[in-house]
């Protein structure tokens, strides 16, 4: 009768992260607590509901139920397991302090013996410790899974948005993948800002899988996620995984580079005028300086250091200045159509030659490969020691991390003439024709350095390849004029070493640099001699395109 007059809640927790792997549900520990209290005439003065890890201290319905014992609500407690109160050190101490303190004066559980003695408090404390020693050592066996799966090219965890896990594996999801995709072109572009991107694309149906709006965090965070390239990071690392990408890596690099022009602080209080801290004057070295009158932004030195006489400038004349000057070290828009498709071709030729020492190396590696596993089958049937086994992979492994690393060498060095020479191109034509504004003002400082306004007109030391071409003549202006000034930079000679080496033995053999013999000997200001132009840009100008830019 005595057990009528005790006060007890019961408590039942499930993790929700952790849903596979629970021994009870929360309706099972609620019938067998019942069961028990019924069965020792226990009064439950409430009943506790908790679905949360207990791996962490700060469960908001345990603290609840602690705090009313410690009001004299209930003083004991009816749980399935002492794992279900504590799995950290914090919170199974202040159950045991509860109990030395006579807070908590009876626990019971259906599988686990407790008594507010001496012995039973040091039971509870090692169930404790064991409880704790399982989601430690349950953590370290699924890092471990997770490291495994990663170097395996495996992504270990639930897929990240534009993809669904499938077969245990990540592929596109055909409905959301196509917008990724558009989402990285979009803002790569230059055009749209995080929160213009974000009313864009929820509008188009982009939202998580649960079905709520994307925040302007979240499009940030997906523009930064290289697992769309088909690399996984992965505890700050890089991994090379083996699902299907839904965008190129050159299309992700683009991005990065757009997100960091737009990530850089601006000063607080100032106007973001188009060429603040771009130019210095060219009478007294200050900066010029950007302000507004009437409606018009106008550039003027500062005029800090001495008097200076220079005058104030329209912006939209600085503007117009810079677009003549760029067209100076530029090629002519025909030519640079024509190296861009030529670019094309000898990039096709390279691959199929390239192809072939890839294939090679290739065969050397996979050959390197069948020799460590014939090894390791030689060492498992005591053919070898271990020491020799030991040493004869030392020498296998280390030539093929040097096959592999010249076989990476050679590819990225293959490739990447062919991007620059491509990128440079590109960033010419845009610069000479679609003018300068606040996106494309980063390209205009690729073109050269010490930039200075005297005069109202911009001047600047072309750079790279832009001073290449500046130097050999061939840019500016349209095909025509270009093939004059060709004609000047060969003094009219058609004798000259460059143009007639192949003739000087042999007056049969076609001269090189033509198509057509019968032209070779017409002046190549002539602006019929299409040929002759063409095949001047093929000898002269790519050599020029391929310097580092």
């Amino acid at each position: 009768m005595k057990n009528q007059t005790k006060k007890f809640f019961i408590y039942t927790r499930k993790s929700t992260d952790d849903k596979d792997r629970q021994v009870r549900s929360i309706s099972d520990q609620l019938a067998e607590l019942k069961d028990l209290a019924l069965k020792e005439q226990l009064e439950i003065v409430d009943v506790f509901v908790e679905k949360q890890t207990a791996k962490i201290p700060g469960r908001p319905v345990f603290n609840e139920m602690l705090e009313r014992m410690e009001k004299g609500e209930a003083s004991g407690i009816l749980a399935w397991h002492p794992d279900r109160l504590a799995r950290n050190s914090v919170d199974g101490g202040k159950i045991i302090y509860l109990v030395d303190t006579e807070v908590i004066s009876e626990m019971k559980f259906p599988t686990f013996w407790f008594d507010p003695t001496p012995q039973g408090k040091f039971m509870l404390s090692i169930a404790f410790s064991q409880s704790k020693y399982y989601v430690d050592n349950l953590s370290e066996n699924i890092k471990r899974g997770h490291r495994n799966k990663v170097k395996d090219g495996i992504w270990p965890q639930m897929a990240p948005l534009g993809y669904v896990n499938k077969d245990r594996k990540i592929v596109p999801d055909e409905n959301i993948a196509p917008l990724i995709k558009k989402t990285f072109e979009a803002y790569s572009s230059g055009s749209f800002t995080l929160r213009q991107l974000r009313d864009k694309f929820n509008a188009l149906g982009l939202k998580r899988k649960s079905g709520k709006e994307l925040a302007v965090s979240n499009y940030q965070k997906l523009l930064k996620n290289p697992i769309y390239t088909g690399l996984m990071l992965y505890n700050g690392e890089i991994h090379e995984g083996k699902h299907k990408s839904i965008i190129t890596k050159k299309l992700f690099d683009s991005v990065q580079e757009v997100m960091m022009r737009k990530s850089k602080p601006h000063s607080k209080g100032l106007k973001p005028f188009l060429y603040r801290g771009f130019f210095r004057c060219g009478e007294c070295g200050c900066f010029i300086t950007t302000e507004t009158q009437k409606g018009h932004n106008y550039l003027r030195c500062t005029k800090r250091k001495n008097p200076c006489s220079q005058k104030y400038t329209r912006e939209e004349i600085i503007t117009s200045e810079i677009q003549k000057e760029i067209k100076k070290v530029s090629l002519p828009d025909d030519w640079a159509k024509w190296i861009l498709v030529e670019n094309e071709k000898d990039k096709l030729v390279e691959a199929q030659s390239s192809t072939l020492f890839a294939d090679s190396t290739k065969a050397d590696i996979s050959l390197l490969d069948s020799k460590i596993e014939k090894l390791m089958n030689a060492y498992l049937e005591n053919a070898l020691s271990l020491e020799e086994y030991r040493d004869a992979k030392s020498t296998l492994v280390n030539q093929k991390q040097l096959l592999k690393e010249k076989l990476s060498a050679f590819e990225q060095k293959a490739n990447n003439r062919f991007e620059l020479t491509e990128k440079f191109l590109k960033d010419n034509m845009e610069l000479a024709n679609e003018g300068i504004n606040e996106e494309k003002l980063h390209l205009f400082k690729k073109v050269g350095s010490n930039f200075i306004i005297e005069a109202r007109t911009v001047l600047f030391e072309p750079r790279g390849a832009w001073r290449i071409l500046a130097e050999s003549g061939f840019c500016g202006g349209n095909s025509e004029q270009t093939a004059l000034r060709a004609d000047h930079i060969f003094d009219g000679n058609l004798n000259s070493d460059l143009l007639r080496r192949g003739r000087d033995l042999n007056p049969r053999c076609h001269c090189w640099h033509t198509v057509f013999p019968g032209l070779r000997t017409r002046p190549l200001c002539d602006p019929s001699l299409v040929p002759i132009e063409v095949k001047l840009k093929k000898v002269c100008l790519q050599p020029l395109l391929l310097s580092s830019y």
